[in-house]
């Protein structure tokens, strides 16, 4: 990416969470200081480093004042730790960013009780202009956990169920009803059988389980539809989030290409969702995806296209194909070097589904393979079952062998009896890497996740 799409990416990125805040000028301002270079970092975290840098600039007219401002400092401190921790930490940050804030007014106040007699008003001013800025510094930080810590907890804006006892009986028609800004969409549970497509920004869909609140259609290549026009669910919208829901394509492996999702939506999360298909199951089309404890099922090409996207949690179910056929889960198809995409795979399982596991010595499965030339797919921190073949990837049909220069496929640290690499396929596009190659992968670097994800409540590791 150009550095000008770098600081245009940027800028937007710090605009959107600045609106949150009090002082979203001062947020801008605080974090465009810190340039477009920063940008892989959390913002919240960016906003406490500026915070602690002011406060050690201090100079406490009192003794006390010396003290509050020395309190602040480590609670600042213990936030930027925990930041770092589960989400189960949010509600200290609030605590301890709160007591900061209490700790400079303190300050404040008890400077202008003390000294008001002694010094000039000028100095006076000054003081309580400094103190007033590193409040208003304080605040912005708190606004967003504040932000996060309500995701988790988000209310229904309208309720789909299919007997009539919500706002709507069909989760199309609460889409239509979307106003294009953030909206919740609470379904309850039971089998919608529809098609839905949406390009409305700040949908969020939570059901009663993965497995309990399902979209399902059975469109499909073999009934005449085009590919892309197969899927049950259709997103294009920005910011989508789905949440305990599944979403799944009944055509079966006689139906060929047959997609149970295609999401173009940049900074989408699907958390605890289950996407269930045989070819070509979901197709993360373009943009930043992240997946998080998801169940994805399938047999060939069942997680395809060109998203950079991350499946961290997940359970990979490889399925029985038709006669004569074989499983291979990812097909990425980055077509430029330049292209900042590709599939990360992280702390995922990957096993047979019950219809495969008696046959799966007799089924040949495979990680991936290249649908395209600069093809990019890794595979780490994961547990991979005996499903697996031990060549690991597998050409593309009537694809020239350049393209197993080009392409890049990856694996790190995994595990179980699939994991060994000895027998993998010997191209120059493979490659067995270390964790600080690994790392241009993870959450934090691949997708710039420590950024966006925290405001959707869900749980993610940024790292390693």
């Amino acid at each position: 990416m150009s550095g000008d799409a770098l600081d245009t990416t940027y800028r937007q990125l710090v605009h959107n969470q600045c609106s949150f805040t009090r002082y979203p000028s001062l947020c801008e301002e605080t974090l465009m200081g810190m340039g477009a270079g920063n940008q892989d970092c959390d913002v919240i975290t960016s906003l406490i480093n500026k915070i602690i840098s002011e406060t050690t600039l201090v100079n406490p007219v009192t003794d006390y004042c010396q003290e509050l401002m020395n309190m602040s400092l480590k609670r600042l401190d213990q936030s930027l730790k925990a930041l770092r921790a589960p989400k189960e930490k949010k509600h200290d940050i609030q605590t301890w960013l709160s007591a900061a804030l209490t700790f400079q007014q303190a300050c404040k106040d008890s400077a202008e009780d003390l000294i008001s007699d002694k010094f000039s008003s000028d100095l006076m001013e000054q003081i309580s202009k400094k103190m007033d800025y590193l409040s208003q510094l304080g605040s912005n930080p708190l606004a967003l956990v504040n932000i996060i810590t309500e995701a988790t907890t988000t209310k229904a804006n309208v309720i789909v169920a299919k007997d009539g006892s919500g706002h709507y009986q069909t989760v199309s028609e609460a889409i239509r009803a979307a106003p294009g800004t953030r909206f919740v969409i609470y379904v309850k549970s039971g089998v919608y059988r529809e098609k839905t497509r949406t390009n409305k920004d700040g949908i969020t869909l939570i059901g009663d389980g993965k497995y309990s609140t399902i979209i399902s259609y059975e469109d499909s290549v073999a009934r005449g539809s085009n590919m892309h026009d197969t899927a049950t669910f259709l997103i294009t919208g920005d910011g989508f989030i789905a949440r305990d829901i599944g979403f799944q394509n009944s055509a079966g492996p006689q139906g060929r290409q047959a997609l149970a999702v295609n999401v173009a939506s940049d900074h989408s999360v699907s958390y605890r969702c289950s996407f269930s298909g045989y070819q070509d199951t979901l197709y993360a089309l373009a943009l930043r995806q992240f997946y998080r404890e998801c169940d994805i099922h399938g047999t060939i090409d069942f997680i395809f296209g060109n998203a950079a996207a991350v499946f961290q949690s997940c359970n990979i179910w490889l399925h029985r194909p038709q006669s004569g056929g074989y499983d291979a889960i990812l097909a990425n198809s980055r077509t430029d070097p330049g292209q900042s995409t590709g599939f990360s795979v992280q702390k995922c399982s990957i096993t047979a589904n019950s219809d495969l596991a008696p046959v799966k010595h007799s089924v040949q499965s495979y990680l991936g393979r290249p649908w395209t030339s600069y093809s990019r797919a890794v595979v780490m921190e994961s547990n991979i079952g005996d499903v697996i073949s031990p060549r690991g990837w597998i050409e593309w049909p009537g694809q020239g062998n350049y393209v197993n220069r080009t392409l890049y496929f990856a694996e790190y640290a995994n595990e179980g009896p699939g994991a060994g690499t000895s027998g993998r396929v010997q191209w120059p596009g493979l490659h067995v890497i270390g964790a600080e190659e690994a790392n241009r992968f993870t959450v934090a670097k691949f997708i710039a996740g420590t950024s966006w994800i925290p405001f959707t409540g869900v749980t993610f590791i940024s790292g390693l």
